[in-house]
């Protein structure tokens, strides 16, 4: 349960966009076992919570949609804010929650239950009660709520299960993340469902146990993630929570953090249990949950999180990536008299082409040294190594998609601009002759939604053809001949609409190779 906070801090901004809101009733009329609940609600600013906007004598039950702009992996999450059933911080553990879960893509239900009724705003009480250890007293006041709330939580599932396809959404990817009380509530709608409103995976967030319902984890329990401060005394229970889910060999993952206290959220304290809500999404990421349905069953993809595990470590570890062709590049002889021996230079999209494609590569001379993930800072610690030193006539760099992705951190356009030009001048001061290639086009990124990078790479164009122009260098123009409406990729060029299909790489290749003659004849 949450009844207060032990620290306060600025609210981690979430300005990312998201369509507007509908509040959607649960129940058709007054929600069943509280038809006579005529009490009006109310609003309150608790100055004591750091001014937290807390809404109390909840009677009608609802849930407000929030689905994210672009790109919806078909998963949902219905967020349970705390509140000690006194009432609920709705902004804080609710709707700020929700922003969140839009930005990986994921479409939230924010649950507005029902709570005892506290005509005179949050009981000063409990506070009083939390110091002292007295949990009976508050337990025997919720009592008769709870199940009203818990109630409310199973009807939330069904509700959304039942209109999941009006929602975009796949009826077995329905989650449940709760706060404090709200982590009791989905907690005890884990225990006590049926399968229409069993959610397909519970987060809750330093719940208090004392009151979950149910007494066993049923045989086809929910994943369960758990994350907590040790310093909280309210939340001491979830470790036997992880411990029940383990003893009935149901997955489940915990993370105790040292200082935190109770309500954190997303709000930052600067401590490491800020990192909570990442090791949540990574969780997420685990289980395909951050791809769509049908991206999630492919085998090339099933492999996502340990390739994320071997990108960190490769940015920690060789952060230019030069361990990744050295053996190649050593067994590579020089190109022979007259070879006109071409390197493709780029990121995965480049990697991507001779899996995708290798016969376009077969018989040809040339040598495809493309690294997934990398950005051009990466791209230019290698270039001597990767393109220099195996002597080329002509070298195609496509580069710069990742730096507006944020994969190596923030960046600018100018900085992305200038890491592609020293690319080229290293290029051409050893006499090899340079394609600089467009970015192609993106809407939005998978892995990193909202940043709305079309703007951005339109410009970066534009600076990379005014360079090439001026420099004796070929401009290779993807983005014209593969964007649509919206200056993204179209899905049969992209599934992700970043990365391209065989079509889409069948759509470069004359154009590359026509771009490849006009360097080879540049006088």
């Amino acid at each position: 349960m949450k009844y207060f906070f032990t620290l306060f801090v600025p609210c981690l901004l979430l300005a990312l966009p998201v369509c507007s809101q509908d509040v959607i009733p649960l129940y058709d009329g007054a929600a069943p076992g509280s038809e006579s609940w005529i009490y009006p609600e109310k609003t309150d600013t608790l100055q004591e919570w750091g001014n937290e906007i807390f809404v109390r004598n909840i009677t009608q039950p609802t849930l407000t949609v929030f689905q994210p702009e672009v790109l919806s992996n078909k998963t949902a999450v219905i967020v349970c804010p705390g509140g000690a059933f006194r009432g609920l911080a709705l902004e804080k553990e609710g709707y700020e929650v929700a922003r969140w879960l839009n930005s990986l893509g994921v479409t939230a239900f924010v649950l507005k239950y029902r709570v005892v009724n506290a005509p005179e705003g949050f009981d000063p009480l409990i506070g009083q009660d939390i110091r002292t250890g007295n949990y009976a007293r508050i337990d025997s006041i919720n009592a008769p709520f709870v199940p009203m709330a818990v109630a409310d939580g199973r009807e939330a599932v069904r509700y959304v299960r039942r209109h999941a396809a009006e929602f975009g959404i796949a009826p077995q990817r329905i989650g449940m993340i709760g706060f404090s009380a709200g982590g009791t509530l989905i907690a005890s709608v884990a225990q006590t469902c049926d399968a229409e409103s069993r959610p397909d995976f519970i987060a809750p967030i330093y719940a208090y146990c004392g009151a979950i319902l149910g007494d066993a984890v049923p045989a086809d329990a929910p994943p369960l993630f758990l994350a907590l401060a040790e310093d909280d005394p309210i939340a001491s229970g979830n470790t036997g929570l992880y411990e029940k889910w383990r003893k009935a060999g149901r997955p489940a993952e915990l993370h105790i953090y040292p200082e935190g206290g109770h309500g954190f959220a997303l709000r930052r304290q600067g401590l490491p249990v800020d990192l909570w809500a990442e090791r949540f999404s990574q969780w997420l990421e685990r289980q395909g949950l951050l791809l769509t349905p049908e991206r999630a069953a492919r085998s090339d993809l099933k492999g996502n999180w340990n390739w994320r595990r071997y990108w960190e470590e490769m940015i920690r570890t060789d952060f230019g990536g030069l361990k990744r062709y050295s053996e190649a590049n050593q067994k590579l002889m020089p190109p022979e008299k007259n070879e006109n021996r071409v390197v493709f230079f780029g990121n995965s999209i480049t990697e991507g082409w001779i899996n995708a494609h290798p016969e376009f590569f077969a018989g040809k001379p040339y040598v495809n040294r493309g690294i997934g993930g990398q950005t051009t800072p990466q791209m230019l610690i290698r270039f001597r190594q990767d393109v220099v030193a195996l002597q080329p006539a002509v070298v195609v760099i496509l580069a710069g998609t990742n730096d507006i992705a944020g994969n190596t951190g923030p960046t600018t356009l100018e900085a992305i601009f200038d890491n592609i030009a020293s690319m080229a001048e290293i290029a051409r001061s050893n006499g090899i002759r340079v394609v600089i290639s467009s970015v192609l086009p993106v809407a939005d990124y998978p892995w990193a939604p909202g940043l709305q990078p079309a703007e951005k790479i339109l410009r970066l164009n534009a600076m990379l053809k005014k360079y090439a122009d001026e420099n004796q260098c070929v401009y290779l123009d993807y983005h014209s001949a593969m964007k649509d409406q919206r200056n993204g990729l179209p899905y049969a060029l992209a599934e992700d609409e970043v990365h391209p299909t065989l079509l889409g790489y069948k759509t470069m290749e004359p154009m590359v190779e026509k771009a490849i003659e006009e360097a080879l004849n540049w006088k």
